[in-house]
């Protein structure tokens, strides 16, 4: 992977940054879309002067997605890869919980992939080797107490992915999932601070995978739901 115009939604967050960043030691271009307003410190640094950076875009919002996929197009020349890192998470059970949380986490996690995925799709079939890679979740595969809401949302996003793999087999394009186990982020520190995020996900190994996935090399996968479990 070399030269391939690469965008990352969620790029300002934990995951997003660690991908962008290997991305660009790869020697890839990218374009860097985040809801956040800025970057954090050191990220446009990381990843090279022609990185287009795109701040503030509401991906929960069909126009403003295509709006930003255009401007990373003209700022690359193209786009040969999406890599749907933007979503969210968010423990409530449903007995006392809020009803919203389950309309939020839909437009965080499913609605963010599927707008960006339609508004990229012009400019991924104009590439050779068009890739999308989602981030779904193992924890869809068997939710657990408290999961409901977000293991409902990341399962949308496996059947996305599924579903348009199949819809763009005959454009060269293929579309994949990773299905992490937990990521070693500085929130989930907090949120367990006596589990050994030794056993986690690192988002430098997550990473690995993605990139993988949006490789050339990677033309015969599709339609996969990978999972990435650690040592959990």
């Amino acid at each position: 992977m070399t030269g391939r115009r690469i965008v990352v939604t969620g790029a300002f967050g934990t995951l997003g940054a660690a991908v962008a960043k290997a991305a660009a030691a790869g020697g890839e271009r990218l374009a860097l879309l985040d809801f956040a307003p800025a970057p954090p410190d050191g990220l446009v640094a990381d990843c090279g002067p022609g990185a287009v950076v795109l701040p503030g875009v509401d991906l929960t919002d069909p126009a403003a997605a295509s709006r930003a996929m255009d401007a990373a197009a003209a700022g690359l020349g193209g786009i040969d890869a999406l890599l749907n890192i933007a979503g969210g998470f968010a423990w409530e059970t449903l007995d006392g919980g809020d009803p919203a949380t389950w309309d939020r986490l839909y437009r965080m996690n499913v609605a963010t992939a599927s707008n960006a995925c339609r508004a990229a799709l012009p400019h991924l079939r104009a590439s050779p080797a068009g890739r999308i890679v989602n981030v779904g979740a193992n924890a869809a595969l068997r939710s657990g107490a408290g999961m409901g809401a977000y293991a409902a949302s990341k399962a949308g996003v496996h059947r996305l992915t599924e579903s348009l793999a199949e819809e763009l087999k005959g454009d060269r394009i293929t579309v994949n999932a990773v299905l992490p186990s937990i990521l070693d982020t500085p929130a989930n520190r907090a949120d367990m601070p006596k589990a050994d995020p030794a056993l986690w996900v690192s988002p430098t190994e997550l990473s690995a995978v993605i990139l993988f996935l949006a490789s050339e090399p990677a033309s015969a996968v599709t339609g996969a739901l990978v999972p990435v479990m650690g040592r959990v």
